[in-house]
């Protein structure tokens, strides 16, 4: 008989080889490189900082592709959109003390985002931890209590053997639904000293699969085919487990309006008959959801942005399907189910019924008609035009990357995505300067696709460096720079235009008339480019 504890994967000749004889000189750094590429890796986001060296040093020993940002916080930027983009975890390489803590900013928006950051950190040598205060460059009582609160998960090496278990253990965790970044910390010495430990070629880190229980899903499918008046949320899990296709198929089967969340933008298509888009800071769509007597909210927690402010209050039956369990319930009460959302859908496709209400696009019609009405009231209609501008000349499968500005903000209810995971913005954490370093990890991720970032002036200037960073690595990134005088608050700034020049970068200074024309003309230039665009105050 044989048991499951008695089976072991043998060894091939080649990693038979390789441990008995290891390349002279290997370091901790050697590890974890080692580990990074056994688990798939092949770029890497960072920032040298001395206590990382020996780190930094075995990436260059390697074939991993390092993108070196400016600064820690634009490097965690840039690791978030790739992470988003491609659906891998991404490493993200610091140093200790203040080159770690600077990357915090970026970390939070990856948790609110759920971008798959595997932060690594050196730390000050094993002898200075423990809370001991031995004077160490770098030094901090408990480094990784700064990130415990910020992070998915926390995970330590104290020794070189202990790198590649507790790299793949960070690893499976950044990628298990409901995906996130995740904080890895190993001493100086320990990455810097050699090691006889033979080459890492076997790490596996396979995540968990979060499969919905299938009495909740009967449940959930039998309300949903005997509903009046069924409605869907789509909240950013369905783009994260690229479930788009099956979210439209259910739509369809029960003749279900859908409203997309703003990190949820794509999920749905915008011009689909029964697209109530996303304009969730509306009161005519707040009333609409109120009045469902089924909503099913699918990776969403109905947080602030997404329940209009906390104004949003249901009166029918919730159905809420959600990978993080802290955000089940947390808002309103519903039947809640704990699944990935691609899954717990194509569960509900094996399940519900057709459900015929020939009267749902005439109401989605109806809805969007008020909506307009109460726009076109509004004094925005700059604002319209810039966005319908935008939208004319990004090409339909370029992403785009919004920054925390006055723009943006309308871009979250009246811009059109075109595609799944093509729009991205700060809103999670809500952290300035995310636009430009974001846009530049999706060049990064998608080379040969041009990529938008637009920022005010205010939210660029927290990422001009990185256009030597755009330069250095030829990234095709257009930057549109909104300059409207920091809506009110009045801040001195440089001629953006002329200090892209300085850079390199061409720069083209816009007006609202010509936007169109010269940000087409800039996204079909290879490599960075800037678009200023001087305007009042919007």
């Amino acid at each position: 008989m044989t048991h499951d504890h008695d089976l072991v994967l043998r060894p091939t000749e080649a990693q038979r080889a390789a441990a008995l004889a290891p390349p002279p000189g290997r370091t901790g750094g050697d590890l974890v490189v080692e580990t990074l590429c056994s688990l798939g890796a092949n770029t890497v986001f960072g920032l040298p900082g001395q206590r990382a060296l020996a780190l930094f040093d075995a990436v260059g020993r390697s074939d991993l592709r390092f993108v070196g940002l400016r600064t820690e916080n634009n490097a965690g930027f840039a690791a978030d959109a790739y992470g988003r983009m491609t659906g891998e975890a991404v490493p993200l390489l610091l140093s200790a003390g203040p080159g770690a803590l600077m990357a915090l900013p970026a970390l939070a928006e990856a948790a609110a985002a759920s971008a798959p950051v595997v932060a690594i950190s050196a730390q000050v040598p094993v002898a200075g931890l423990g809370g001991g205060r031995r004077g160490h460059l770098s030094e901090l009582r408990d480094q990784s209590a700064s990130f415990r609160e910020v992070v998915k998960s926390v995970h330590s090496a104290r020794t070189p053997s202990q790198i590649p278990s507790v790299i793949a253990e960070a690893w499976e965790s950044a990628l298990t639904a409901p995906p996130g970044p995740v904080y890895v910390e190993i001493p100086e010495d320990v990455l810097r000293d050699e090691t006889v430990i033979p080459q890492v070629t076997g790490v596996d880190a396979t995540p968990h699969e979060l499969a919905p229980r299938p009495e909740l899903t009967a449940v959930a499918a039998h309300w949903l085919e005997n509903a009046a008046r069924p409605v869907i949320i789509a909240g950013g899990g369905v783009i994260r487990s690229d479930a788009a296709g099956k979210l439209r198929l259910l739509a369809e089967r029960v003749n279900a309006p859908v409203v997309t969340t703003y990190g949820g933008k794509g999920a749905f298509p915008w011009t689909h008959p029964l697209s109530l888009q996303s304009w969730l800071e509306d009161r005519h769509t707040t009333d609409f959801l109120e009045d469902a007597d089924v909503l099913l909210v699918v990776g969403s927690g109905l947080g602030e942005l997404s329940s209009n402010h906390h104004t949003f209050f249901p009166t029918g039956r919730v159905v809420q399907i959600e990978a993080d369990l802290g955000k089940l319930e947390s808002n309103h009460a519903a039947l809640g189910i704990h699944a990935d959302a691609r899954l717990a859908l194509q569960a509900l496709l094996e399940t519900v019924s057709e459900r015929e209400d020939p009267t749902a696009p005439e109401r989605v019609r109806l809805l969007l008609a008020d909506i307009s009405a109460r726009a076109a009231a509004q004094d925005a209609a700059q604002e319209r035009e810039l966005l319908t501008s935008i939208r004319a000349a990004l090409p339909p499968r370029s992403p785009s990357f919004w920054d925390m500005t006055a723009l943006s903000y309308r871009a979250w209810s009246a811009f059109d995505p075109k595609h799944p995971n093509t729009m991205h913005s700060a809103q999670g954490a809500g952290g300035p300067g995310y636009a430009f370093p974001a846009a530049l990890g999706a060049a990064v991720a998608e080379p040969g696709t041009p990529v938008l970032a637009v920022s005010g002036d205010g939210g660029a200037m927290y990422a001009i460096a990185e256009l030597a960073t755009a330069v250095q690595h030829a990234l095709d990134v257009t930057w549109l720079i909104v300059d409207d005088g920091g809506t009110g608050t009045e801040p001195t700034r440089p001629d953006f235009a002329a200090l892209a020049a300085s850079f390199g970068v061409p720069a083209t200074t816009t007006t609202p008339q010509s936007l169109r024309t010269d940000l087409t003309q800039a996204l079909k230039t290879p490599g960075p480019s800037l678009v200023l665009l001087p305007t009042p105050h919007i």
